[in-house]
């Protein structure tokens, strides 16, 4: 094959590690970004929240509008978007401009999230797909990891504002490449489940709310009950909702394949336990430890060397391995690191944390590269954007579950405040990964992705 045909490959990765990096990259910047604007603890706190909760409420939604007005043009929209809310970002006067701009970038990054996979599986086929999908998701997985590094290191030499400067080339290149190196996808019926879009979409947010203002206020605050009571109504009548209608935003079908249901729980369980941790382990280095924040980011480093030392071996070969080994075990492996990571309780020096950082880069590089294919194998073209973003979905729920909650356990700089964030990650890293593997056992359909290799484009 030749290079030119690796374009779109290539045009997907840089718009995948451009969103998925923005995820986290506020992190370590968080402190000098209280400095710099004058902002309140609270209002910080929404700098990191505002993009996670718009990428993961809006993911589902938008990969409905994407099978239904066409992925390419939905996906261009959105890297419009996001280049215009980086620029504010980066200029951004007060702690308010910030937080709206950084929601504007998550709304932006759900609309290329929900569409990168089906463009990547419109473009190519065969064993060529393999290879696509094993990249794309290598990249999408190192890249929440190298959000944290990239912060703390553009945080140190520049300033907080670096953070988002940084963005706009990338962007703009992204945007380049995507208008010339995607091709036109055919659009669905133009039936559009409007009603099951705004039911998901406000069942997602009241819960990320929900689990947010847990963290921060406390589970038992008003404003937490309420808001875990409307999710729990608003997912009650969408379920009600696409039971009954014609045109459905997520087909009831695809949840009937326990295959799909177990990538679905390994997606949350691997993301949650690799990734939850890292916001903490940053606190406790630098508040613990004084570290400064590029120091603390070159010990975060270690975590996405492992992966990509992993990926780079057996990115490929994963395709073709049991889901219950590459999926489920690697989930698993994530829980496993942060019980080693426990071992800090005991030697508070900053080398405690390699074993596990080692571990839960191993273990996110055996899942991510396979979770796309294993996504979508089962799924009809037609809803492969659904399909994918409902996994991708999963997987930031993962991620904001985590770093609310590891906040919220997380209690000062001394490291025995890391105890029950390790371990509530641990559990839930070692259990989802168990289900996962229960699950893919009893499926009707081989656990496995090689069906996505031979399926003809429809």
């Amino acid at each position: 094959m030749s290079a030119r045909r690796w374009l779109p490959l290539i045009a997907a990765c840089i718009g995948t590690f451009l969103l998925l990096t923005y995820a986290t990259i506020t992190t370590i910047a968080v402190p000098a970004i209280a400095v710099g604007l004058d902002g309140s603890t609270g209002a910080m706190s929404w700098v990191v929240d505002a993009y996670t909760l718009a990428l993961a409420a809006l993911l589902v939604g938008m990969g409905a509008l994407g099978d239904a007005w066409g992925r390419k043009r939905l996906y261009i929209c959105g890297l419009v978007v996001f280049l215009v809310a980086t620029a504010v970002c980066a200029i951004a006067p007060d702690v308010t401009v910030l937080v709206v701009a950084r929601g504007a970038q998550g709304i932006a990054g759900a609309a290329m999230f929900a569409t990168l996979l089906p463009l990547l599986g419109d473009a190519y086929s065969g064993r060529d797909r393999h290879v696509a999908f094993a990249a794309w998701g290598a990249v999408a997985g190192l890249a929440a990891g190298i959000g944290n590094v990239a912060g703390g290191l553009l945080t140190q030499s520049f300033d907080w504002r670096a953070v988002f400067y940084f963005g706009i080339p990338v962007a703009a290149v992204a945007l380049a490449m995507a208008v010339f190196c995607f091709a036109d996808s055919e659009r669905g019926d133009g039936n559009i489940d409007w009603a099951g879009i705004v039911l998901f979409t406000l069942a997602a947010v009241a819960a990320v709310l929900g689990v947010t203002w847990g963290g921060d206020i406390g589970w038992a605050s008003s404003s937490t009950v309420l808001a875990f009571l409307i999710a729990i109504g608003a997912l009650t009548a969408f379920v009600s909702w696409q039971r009954r209608g014609s045109s459905p935003m997520l087909d009831p079908a695809l949840f009937r394949s326990l295959k799909f249901d177990g990538v679905l729980v390994a997606a949350f369980g691997y993301y949650l336990a690799a990734y939850g941790p890292l916001v903490v382990l940053s606190l406790w280095l630098q508040n613990g430890l004084e570290l400064s924040a590029s120091a603390a980011a070159l010990v975060l480093s270690i975590q996405p060397l492992a992966f990509v030392f992993v990926s780079a071996l057996c990115g490929s070969r994963l395709q073709r391995v049991d889901l219950r080994l590459s999926l489920g075990f690697g989930t698993v492996l994530c829980g496993i690191g942060c019980v080693a990571t426990l071992y800090v309780l005991a030697e508070p020096v900053w080398p405690a944390l390699i074993a596990g950082l080692i571990l839960t880069g191993v273990g996110s590089a055996m899942v991510s590269p396979v979770l796309p294919g294993a996504a979508m194998s089962d799924a009809p073209a037609e809803r492969a954007g659904t399909a994918s973003a409902t996994a991708n979905s999963s997987r930031q729920f993962g991620l904001a579950v985590g770093i609310a909650l590891c906040g919220s356990l997380f209690a000062g700089p001394d490291e025995f405040a890391l105890l029950w964030p390790l371990v509530f990650c641990a559990g839930v890293g070692m259990l989802t990964g168990l289900v996962s593997i229960l699950l893919f056992s009893r499926s009707s359909t081989p656990a496995t992705v090689q069906p996505i290799a031979e399926r003809a484009h429809t």
